[in-house]
């Protein structure tokens, strides 16, 4: 019960306050360990990549369950208080919401979305921006929000910690190129596991706030995605707003085909940007 009181009360507090900015986030310090990592034993090796994630996970889960065990020694419901504030730490809901919402204000539209993607952005037509906005908003409700919130709910502080940590690790080595493809390997592997189920929660929450029948057809084009799980909340999304995300973009100067995600207009409005965002408003 504790655990769930925790969770409601760690997404009311990001929802509220978003990030405390006058505090170091912790997850800064879970980059510098990752970056101290790499600079003193790095190699082209999957075995070396998977020291780094054994590193990373015994540093981390030490820590959280030591913070985990002092903040139990606390009278019960200042434990509740302090561990809720912590754990809101973790969870990036208003600030997704809130950078995503800038976009469409931003005096230059492609300089604010190349923040948040990897993608070109200096041919985008202003309904590329606005897919490439509701595509990061999707994807990353799952890795930001319902992730984070799943774990806390069923490991309390120290699973939203490690959680964080290993979604952390594969933003910083997960990548497919010649530094990272095989010491990035196991973090990307671990990564793709842990957001297995979040993954596929967050679409079927979005196709419930948005009244569809077939809460599960988002997996018909949510399986087409190179990523095992990017593909169900981007694909949930393009369906609640009846709309189609995906479709052949350009990377470092090269076309990526990719497939489209859902049923409906490719031309993206500001105002689909707007209806995405208020999807989970209620909540």
């Amino acid at each position: 019960m504790s655990n769930l009181v925790i969770s409601v009360l760690a997404y009311l507090i990001d929802k509220v306050f978003g990030e405390f900015k006058f505090i170091k986030h912790p997850i800064i310090f879970v980059g510098d360990l990752i970056s101290f990592f790499e600079k003193k034993f790095y190699k082209d090796s999957i075995l070396r990549g998977l020291f780094l994630v054994l590193f990373i996970l015994f540093s981390v889960a030490l820590l959280s369950t030591s913070i985990f065990y002092l903040l139990s020694l606390l009278p019960f419901y200042i434990n509740i208080i302090f561990t809720s504030i912590l754990a809101s730490m973790f969870i990036a809901h208003k600030m997704l919401h809130d950078v995503v919402k800038d976009i469409l204000s931003a005096d230059n539209k492609k300089e604010a979305i190349s923040m948040l993607v990897s993608r070109d952005t200096k041919d985008m037509s202003p309904s590329d921006i606005n897919k490439a906005a509701i595509e990061t908003y999707a994807e990353n409700l799952s890795d930001g929000v319902i992730a984070p919130v799943f774990y806390l709910l069923l490991f309390n502080l120290p699973g939203i910690i490690l959680y964080k940590a290993i979604n952390t690790m594969d933003s910083m080595v997960g990548y497919r190129n010649e530094k990272y493809e095989n010491y990035g390997k196991v973090a990307a592997i671990l990564d793709d596991i842990v957001n297995y189920l979040p993954s596929r929660l967050t679409a079927v929450l979005i196709m419930l706030v948005s009244s569809k029948k077939n809460i599960f057809s988002f997996y018909k084009d949510g399986k087409k995605h190179e990523s095992p799980n990017a593909g169900h909340p981007i694909t949930a999304m393009a369906l609640a707003l009846d709309i189609k995300l995906g479709g052949d973009t350009s990377y470092f100067g090269k076309i990526k085909s990719k497939p489209y995600f859902g049923e409906g207009r490719k031309e993206i409005q500001d105002e689909d940007v707007l209806r995405a965002l208020d999807l989970l408003k209620p909540f």
